[in-house]
């Protein structure tokens, strides 16, 4: 534990790979349930994943901001580990690992469905953002916290006609079906979550999508601009062609592509997940030196 940040180790034998979730939505997407979990799946292929949970900011440190995220918490549980780790974050744990690698002794990086290009986001939705902050900003400031419920309804602004879908998809469903209790833990995980600091929502919707920093090369971590082309260690980046949160165009232009033809959340959850990414990122790892 460094402050209110955890790290949980899932065994097995090999590299150890530090997962680094979003600060958006809970961790366990990647451990959502015994039969549909891809640590507990790695864990048994030579790796031992490591999960980070980010914690609730009501417990302390409610000023970090993203940048802040990565030098006080992240950095300071990679430099704790017995070994160089690999790193592996997704969506904008991904943004956040590679700042990380920038700043600490780490073996590589692989990114899944990570923005970094945040021009490469529909003009639409970064407008939307930017109003989202104007809108919620004061309130957030009064509550030292950016609930995830403000968050919440810029995601379903996102796809609204595919929101109202999968819920009549899903009246369709048998009662008491193995497919409808899989939907429910999902989407109980997808309106979970504890809220974002104020600074972190600030960076993320005003320096991040607004001005694009990242991608402009101007976004300063622990006083240092950080560029992934300039990362000491190998960078893999996972892009979902069919990403409804994360497009395509934002990811890092730096470093070794593959692109996985499957959705932001099904690539880590759904059917297809093990033949997809959680094959890749096995072979990847394995594919790694000493």
């Amino acid at each position: 534990r460094v402050g209110r940040a955890r790290r949980f180790d899932y065994g097995g034998a090999g590299r150890p790979v530090l997962f680094i979730p979003s600060l958006i939505n809970p961790p366990y997407v990647l451990d959502l349930a015994e039969d549909n979990s891809m640590l507990r799946w790695l864990a048994q292929r030579d790796t031992r994943p490591l999960l980070l949970d980010w914690g609730d900011p009501r417990e302390g440190q409610a000023d970090l901001s993203v940048a802040g995220h990565v030098e006080q918490l992240l950095v300071p549980l990679i430099a704790a580990l017995d070994a160089k780790p690999l790193l592996a974050g997704y969506c904008l744990g991904g943004t956040m690992a590679i700042a990380a690698a920038a700043l600490a002794d780490v073996a590589g990086v692989i990114t899944i469905a990570a923005p970094w290009r945040f021009d490469g986001f529909p003009e639409s939705a970064r407008a939307d953002l930017s109003k989202l902050w104007q809108i919620h900003q004061t309130p957030a400031t009064a509550l030292g916290l950016f609930p995830m419920e403000f968050l919440q309804s810029a995601f379903w602004q996102l796809d609204p006609e595919r929101t109202f879908t999968k819920f009549a998809d899903f009246g369709e469903r048998a009662p008491g079906s193995a497919e409808a209790a899989a939907f429910v833990t999902l989407e109980d995980w997808a309106n979970d979550g504890p809220p974002l600091t104020v600074s972190a929502a600030r960076e993320l919707l005003e320096d991040m999508f607004g001005a694009n920093l990242p991608g402009h090369g101007g976004w300063e971590v622990a006083g240092r601009r950080i560029d992934p082309a300039t990362l000491a260690c190998p960078l893999l980046n996972i892009v979902s062609t069919r990403d409804r949160i994360v497009p395509t165009a934002s990811a890092p232009a730096a470093g070794e592509s593959i692109l996985l033809d499957q959705g932001h959340v099904g690539m880590v959850t759904g059917r297809r997940a093990a033949s997809g990414l959680w094959s890749l990122l096995a072979q990847w790892i394995a594919c790694q030196p000493d």
